[in-house]
Order: C-alpha cells, then sequence, then structure tokens
C-alpha cells in the first residue's frame, strides 16, 4: 500500500512513525516538509512524526527519546489509575535521553521500546509496580482484567515479573471490580483479615459494591458517576430500600477512600464490632 498524503499514512500505522517507515509506504521527504508546515502533522524529535492530536503524554515521551510507560501508559490503554500529574517515559535498558525533563520519571527497565508505540498491558502494569507500588498496581490490574485488556498468558507473564512478595496480588485480583476505588477498598480490608464479597444482587436494591458478612453493604462513590443532586438522590433511595430489607449500608466517596482512610477503616470496624454485618438471631 502506498501514501501520498503524510497525515493519512500516520492514521494508517496508529498516529506515529519514524522517517524510514512512511518513506517505505511511499511519502516523500517533499510531502513530509510540506505537511509540518501546513500543521497536517507535528515533529516530536528528528526522524518522528506525529498526528496533531496524539496524546500529549506521548509527543513528551517522543521528545526525550522513549514512550510512555507505567501510569501514563496504563492511563492511554484506558485503565484506572491514580491521579498522577508525572509523565512517565520507558526508554528501555539501552536507551538514549535525548532533553532533560524535571517533570518526568524515567524508566530503564527490560524490553524493546519501539518509537509510536505502548509497552503492553501486561508490561506497563510491571512498571506500575515497580514505580507507585501495590495500591495504585492492583486497582489497574483489576482494571485490565474487567475489561479483558490481560489473558491469561499475560497474567502468566506479569506473576512472573512481579517480586515474590508481590505475586499474591495477582492471584487475588478479580475481573468484576466495578472501579479502582473497590480495588483500594477490598485490598485493604483484606489487609486487615476482612472478607468481602462483590458486587452482589441484593433484594429491592439492586447490585452493590461490597458486601460485608450477612447484611453490611459498602458502597463506594467515585468522581464521575455520583456527581449532582439526581444521582445523590438515587443513591439515597438506595440505601432506603437496603434499609427496608435489613440491610446496613455505609456510603463513601473518592476522598474519604483515598484521603481519609482512617476514618473510612474505623467506622467498618465499628460496624463489625457491633455485630451489624450479621443478621440478628
Amino acid at each position: 500500500m502506498s501514501f501520498r498524503s503524510a497525515a493519512v499514512a500516520l492514521s494508517h500505522m496508529g498516529g506515529m512513525a519514524r522517517t524510514r517507515e512512511l518513506l517505505t509506504l511511499g511519502v516523500t521527504a517533499r510531502e513530509l516538509r510540506r505537511a509540518v508546515r501546513a500543521g497536517e502533522i507535528v515533529r516530536p524529535r528528528q526522524g518522528l512524526y506525529a498526528l496533531p492530536d496524539t496524546a500529549l503524554d506521548h509527543l513528551h515521551a517522543a521528545e526525550h527519546g522513549g514512550v510512555p510507560a507505567a501510569a501514563s501508559a496504563a492511563r492511554l490503554h484506558g485503565l484506572w489509575v491514580l491521579d498522577d500529574e508525572t509523565v512517565h517515559v520507558w526508554m528501555g535498558p539501552g536507551g538514549r535521553r535525548l532533553s532533560d525533563c524535571r517533570s518526568c520519571c524515567v524508566h530503564w527497565s527490560e524490553g524493546t521500546v519501539s518509537a509510536g508505540r505502548l509497552p503492553s498491558v501486561p508490561r506497563a502494569l510491571l512498571q506500575l509496580a515497580q514505580c507507585a507500588g501495590e495500591e495504585p498496581f492492583f486497582a489497574a490490574l483489576e482494571s485490565a482484567l474487567r475489561q479483558g485488556l490481560i489473558d491469561a498468558a499475560g497474567l502468566r507473564w506479569l506473576r512472573d515479573a512481579l517480586p515474590r512478595r508481590w505475586q499474591w496480588l495477582v492471584d487475588f485480583a478479580r475481573s468484576d471490580a466495578d472501579s479502582g476505588l473497590e480495588s483500594l477498598v477490598r485490598l485493604r480490608l483484606h489487609r486487615r483479615g476482612i472478607a468481602v464479597a462483590t458486587q452482589v444482587v441484593v433484594c429491592g436494591t439492586g447490585r452493590v459494591d461490597l458486601l460485608i458478612g450477612d447484611r453490611l453493604l459498602i458502597e463506594i462513590d467515585g468522581k464521575e458517576n455520583h456527581a449532582g443532586p439526581m444521582h445523590r438522590h438515587k443513591d439515597l433511595v438506595r440505601d432506603a430500600m437496603s434499609a427496608i430489607w435489613g440491610y446496613e449500608t455505609l456510603r463513601f466517596d473518592f476522598a474519604m477512600v483515598i484521603h481519609e482512610w482512617d476514618l473510612v477503616e474505623d467506622a467498618i470496624i465499628a460496624k463489625i464490632t457491633a455485630g451489624a454485618h450479621l443478621w440478628p438471631r
């Protein structure tokens, strides 16, 4: 297949490509210069071209001679990632940084870096574990499982590549977590020895996030799905319906889970201590 338009060729190749790849497709050097001047394409660095709407993290990483890594790559794959404004750049073990950037986190981990191509989901998860730690890794892993972005072979590779002390997280991960917040709560409660059932259907209420014991419901309100008075009203109706059927509900939002976890944990443990998780005899 041959292309005359640089922009069309880049679209065919995923949005970013090296000069030699574009020349192979029939794009001339003259057309590349014209397209850059016209703003139809951009040149993040010498010998590399991209479409103007390419993700900023992709362009930023390319400017430094690498590709997005860790949290940056996971986000571009569509995984649930905790807020992280740092641009993570993967150079590979033999890469060469083309410029300095104080706002970047550079990764030199093993693997083959290909310009314009994200690391695979398993490799991005491994980088995230190495960079951010257990909890961000686990939330992103369950996000990948829910969306079907990692298969059995990828899970085996990831488990083998992780430090032994973290391999249990792969075994503990599930594919039914509705959000990263739910994943974090389940993981933290597991560390306290509290067993949690996920995505349970409750009579009169529907599907709830978490269930402890027989009747203690934990609902996690994310940033996106519970904003505004209408959503607040629906949440209150759900809680009232649950109460009619004898359930106790604790409801927490994003800020509480991320910034006030001690309060969340104390509230849950207080309910369990009072026996609110069990049906009355």
